[in-house]
């Protein structure tokens, strides 16, 4: 049965994110994720969140690698490891040329090399190994493994879409998170890609994490227009414009989830089929329609 999350409000204080989570937590979803964008760092948020709401697997979606050192992340990751009893989901990606080149002044040359080499450095770290990289781009090396005792390695997913990345995916990490990503693209480019590569590296099978927006509304076109207006950003950033494209469409409404439940239940059907493992519902509408959809998409995992 696939897995069920939904996102946490960043734009709300960290006391409205905690009861947030506790909120998804007794609706009985099995995941909350938190984004990263210009709002609260996420991974300290998750560390405050889990030290409150138990249970619940917590989730990044995603945090941007270039700011980030692995080793200064792998030990925040494991930190929240520690604050949460061990739900953390590390989801990591390496974020767009705007933003990377644009406002942080980073180079974002060959951002596939620069995630292989930031995995090669991250995962062993995560295991309580030492790293011991001195690649073209980054450079890591720890002299002893960190010392944040009674820990585990979260696992860790990564913004993977080009088939490049997926590849790495498939062969160093534990599965990718998607966003503005149809249900065709996933059965067609993104599932059968990444599983391949991680079976020939003879890794499990990997988690196929897939974040879209899902309405329950009896005004589909309404709501519709309205999802295409609140992220109407995304079809103008080349990366989820080539996914668009791979699945024939231009809106992120025409990806999206949305109308009466047996068609929502129908679509989360069909993106099991496809490969996916787990949903993480961006719940769009009205708050009406949000509660609806709330509601109904925690029924599903009881």
């Amino acid at each position: 049965m696939i897995r069920i999350g939904t996102l946490i409000d960043v734009e709300k204080s960290v006391a409205e994110a905690v009861d947030q989570a506790a909120a998804i937590r007794e609706a009985g979803f099995d995941s909350a994720w938190a984004n990263q964008i210009f709002g609260h760092d996420a991974l300290t948020l998750l560390a405050v969140v889990g030290a409150q709401v138990p249970e619940i697997e917590l989730g990044t979606a995603v945090v941007p690698i270039h700011p980030r050192h692995p080793q200064m992340l792998a030990q925040q990751a494991l930190t929240v490891q520690s604050a949460t009893g061990d739900r953390l989901c590390l989801g990591i990606g390496v974020s767009h040329q705007m933003v990377v080149e644009g406002l942080w002044g980073f180079s974002y040359e060959r951002p596939g090399r620069y995630m292989r080499e930031y995995l090669e450095a991250l995962m062993p770290m995560l295991r309580g190994e030492t790293a011991m990289v001195a690649g073209e781009v980054i450079q890591s090396i720890t002299v002893a493994p960190l010392d944040i005792p009674g820990t585990t390695p979260p696992p860790v997913l990564v913004a993977a879409l080009a088939p490049y990345m997926l590849k790495i995916t498939g062969e160093i990490a534990d599965g990718t998170v998607t966003w503005m990503t149809g249900i065709s693209t996933i059965a067609a480019h993104v599932a059968p890609r990444i599983t391949e590569a991680a079976a020939a590296a003879g890794r499990p099978a990997p988690r196929v994490v897939v974040s879209l927006p899902v309405c329950i509304t009896d005004e589909p076109e309404r709501a519709r227009d309205d999802i295409n207006t609140a992220l109407s950003i995304y079809p103008t950033l080349p990366s989820y414009a080539a996914m668009l494209e791979k699945e024939g469409v231009e809106r992120p409404a025409d990806i999206s989830l949305v109308g009466t439940e047996e068609q929502v239940a129908d679509a989360i059907g069909r993106l099991e089929e496809a490969g996916g493992t787990e949903l993480v519902a961006a719940i769009s509408g009205t708050p009406a329609e949000q509660e609806a959809t709330f509601g109904f998409l925690g029924s599903l995992t009881s």
